[in-house]
């Protein structure tokens, strides 16, 4: 029997494919507020083609609105198999979901992948679900794959990184130390301004960074903390 309820629901679902995104923002809305099995495949295939942020954004929440059980192997399938954007967008999720049975899909290749986007969303959903029992040296290993990627991209790009190195605290320290002597300058300096925001965290990562890089430029050597590195 259909229901008056199952008609919002596809008209709701429907709407995601609207020319217009104000359209698709609010079927996106509808759809984390009634939520139901029927939507998470829809939800997640609108992730990996929808154009707009904002609206990126809602199908993220209303995702977050459904049980882990139903959406977290869903955006694991994504990741593994996705083109850029769905991967991008999947991993956003889970860092959101927060889910730790999702942490195996993380994996060096998706923490290098060569496009930002995949980088930086996995960078966030790995600090996010890599398991806080370090038993298993599971955030050593993190830290040191994560510095690898030290040096890389733009100013966003390396922010992003920086957060997520500062964020895993300091297991980070040993990966960080090594890098700060390494022979290329852009790591040297993001190296060295992740150091100094791990050591004060309500330094701003981008002055942080452009001391950093003007430190190395005029071949000073950092001011280093024993007690953090």
């Amino acid at each position: 029997m259909i229901t008056g309820q199952d008609t919002e629901i596809s008209r709701a679902l429907r709407g995601l494919e609207h020319h217009d995104a104000s359209v698709r923002l609010r079927a996106a809305m509808a759809v984390g507020s009634a939520p139901g099995p029927q939507c998470v495949g829809k939800l997640v295939e609108r992730c990996a083609v929808e154009p707009e942020f904002f609206v990126r954004d809602m199908l993220t929440w209303a995702l977050t609105r459904h049980p882990a059980t139903l959406t977290v192997p869903a955006l694991v399938r994504e990741v593994r198999s996705g083109p850029a954007q769905a991967k991008s967008q999947a991993l956003h999720t889970l860092s959101k979901i927060g889910d730790r049975s999702a942490w195996p899909v993380i994996t060096r290749e998706l923490l290098t992948d060569p496009d930002d986007e995949v980088a930086r969303s996995a960078w966030r959903a790995a600090v996010v679900l890599v398991p806080d029992d370090d038993a298993a040296g599971e955030k050593v290993a993190l830290a040191a794959v994560l510095a690898t990627q030290l040096g890389r991209g733009g100013r966003e790009t390396q922010l992003s990184l920086g957060r997520a190195l500062v964020d895993l605290g300091d297991v980070v320290v040993p990966a960080l130390r090594t890098a700060a002597t390494a022979s290329d300058p852009d790591v040297r300096a993001h190296a060295l301004a992740t150091q100094q925001v791990l050591r004060d965290p309500d330094t701003g990562f981008g002055f942080a960074i452009e001391e950093a890089k003007r430190v190395v430029a005029l071949g000073g050597a950092p001011v280093v903390d024993d007690e953090v590195c």
